[in-house]
């Protein structure tokens, strides 16, 4: 099973996020019968740690990984980090162009929260992808279906944003399934607060 970790945003700040997606480019594209491949709201979240492919059988490992994550992170007292989505940026060219909005707040104990997660998978031997801890929350990909020109412009437009402040409460184990239009299965959640 394909798996991530992920910390999701309350509906009060999903609903600011709509508001200020509706006026973009990529957004008036999509209306208009574009195949943009908007990231849909049941799927906005911050990835804490991707597994990629995991087996069956280690899914428990997971688990009990994240849940000495989760412990450990109450009884030192850290508490629910506060974020909030702020400006964007964009991934990859052509094709694999990505658009994103950013997350600023308390980014340190986020950082620490996604070394601590990553350091229990390396522990109990789980795959994960090392690559650089970058929060974001994706919101479109664009491809080359919309000009770069446009996409720059969201772009800009998104580095002028800034949502209300949110707590990252708990993280959560989910399952994706690929696709045009992936979707997420929820499995597990640990409260961090």
């Amino acid at each position: 099973m394909r798996l991530f970790v992920a910390a999701y945003p309350p509906p009060e700040v999903c609903d600011d996020l709509a508001l200020r997606l509706d006026g973009l480019r990529v957004s008036a594209a999509a209306r208009q019968g574009v195949n943009i491949r908007l990231a849909r709201r049941e799927t906005w979240h911050v990835t804490l740690a991707f597994l990629g492919e995991v087996p069956d059988e280690r899914a428990p490992a997971v688990s009990e990984a994240l849940r000495r994550t989760a412990d450990g992170w109450r009884a030192a007292g850290s508490g629910a980090p506060r974020l909030r989505l702020s400006g964007g940026g964009r991934f990859g060219r052509g094709r694999f162009t990505v658009l994103w909005v950013g997350v600023d707040g308390d980014l340190d104990a986020v950082q620490r929260l996604s070394k601590q997660v990553r350091r229990e998978f390396k522990r109990d031997r789980l795959p994960y992808d090392e690559r650089p801890f970058k929060p974001h929350l994706t919101v479109a990909r664009p491809g080359e279906r919309l000009d770069p020109a446009e996409v720059a412009a969201d772009r800009e437009d998104l580095a002028g944003y800034h949502g209300p402040q949110w707590s990252v409460d708990s993280m959560v184990l989910v399952r994706s399934h690929l696709g045009p239009q992936p979707t997420y299965d929820h499995l597990s959640a640990w409260p961090l607060a």
